[in-house]
């Protein structure tokens, strides 16, 4: 099979960076375009990791030039912008791997917490890039909305006892992100100063990755209970969640048998930890059943799980290629 050209838009931010250091060294994806709202610069300039890795120009985004350059794109942009982006190259014919939040949720939803939106067409044929519940969707997908890293975290870790869980009762997430989860803006909050031997909530019970865990469970925005805090450490994210479940099951048998095909999820018998799946697109789950309480531990990388492993996971899928294809799978340890 001869190579697959791709391209990233949004090659500035942390997640565009993941995608790069993913797809220079992918075995099948050639990596001919790259691009941000400046252009006139190369990689090795605008990420000096990469000196000596790579040094492709990097283009002003210009929708003509992406559809003469490849087969699929990745647009590493920030909602509403990315959906003025995919309405054209969806027109030019390109697939388009989008990591913002614009195509993830239905119309009403989406406008009541982010903003009106714009490209509706396309967000009424867009599939929600989560393999563990659309695969077979993905393969044929023009369109993929990649989830949210809350929403991975949580997800993963709830979508087993779904089923068990006692209807109408609240679904509890308290979640930790590193810092790199609010990009490479600088603001106040992600500020050294005070994200520094520091930790806090933020946005509790209204954020707004809060629907988007709701609507792919098949719950209301009423039951999920989601806080998240943002902790001094770069990368990496800990969702401790609580359910109440009913019935007479061994939890963790129960994790084990619906993960037991899963490539990128991994059952553990001890609570789990961030750096054990850093730099991965591992997500790592463990559960604990007290009565009719359910505790279930969930860890991924934020950066990769959470944005650009998971994006090329799905850039695999819709290209008919395996979905664990150059995807790294070595942690960061120590």
């Amino acid at each position: 099979m001869s190579a697959i050209n791709v391209g990233v838009i949004g090659a500035s931010g942390y997640t565009g960076l993941e995608l790069l250091k993913i797809l220079i060294h992918h075995p099948k994806f050639n990596l001919s375009y790259v691009a941000n709202t400046e252009g006139g610069t190369t990689l090795s300039s605008l990420h000096p990791s990469l000196a000596k890795v790579s040094d492709l120009d990097v283009q002003k985004a210009d929708f003509d030039e992406c559809a003469a350059s490849c087969e699929l794109v990745f647009l590493a942009l920030p909602h509403q912008t990315a959906m003025a982006y995919v309405k054209h190259l969806i027109e030019k014919g390109l697939k388009v791997v989008d990591l913002s939040a614009d195509y993830r949720l239905p119309q009403d939803i989406y406008e009541a917490f982010y903003c009106p939106h714009t490209d509706t067409q396309n967000l009424e044929h867009a599939v929600y890039g989560l393999p563990e519940l659309f695969r077979e969707e993905l393969k044929s997908a023009s369109l993929v909305a990649n989830p949210g890293c809350f929403p991975t975290s949580a997800i993963l870790g709830i979508l087993p006892f779904i089923g068990k869980r006692v209807k109408h009762t609240p679904i509890i997430i308290d979640a930790k992100t590193g810092v790199s989860g609010a990009g490479k803006k600088l603001s106040e909050t992600t500020h050294f100063v005070n994200v520094n031997d520091n930790l806090f909530a933020y946005n509790p019970l209204m954020h707004r990755h809060a629907p988007e865990i709701a609507q792919k469970l098949g719950v209301s925005f009423d039951e999920v209970h989601f806080v998240p805090h943002l902790v001094p450490i770069t990368r990496g994210m800990l969702s401790s969640i609580y359910i109440h479940v009913e019935g007479d099951f061994d939890a963790h048998e129960l994790l084990e048998a619906y993960y037991k095909d899963a490539k990128h999820v991994r059952v553990s018998k001890n609570p789990v930890d961030m750096k054990n799946v850093a730099g991965t697109n591992f997500c790592d789950i463990y559960v604990k059943r007290k009565g009719n309480l359910l505790f279930i531990c969930s860890a991924i990388d934020n950066l990769m799980r959470g944005a650009s492993s998971a994006a090329v996971v799905n850039a695999n899928l819709i290209m008919g290629l395996d979905e664990d294809l150059g995807i790294p799978n070595i942690a960061y340890v120590p």
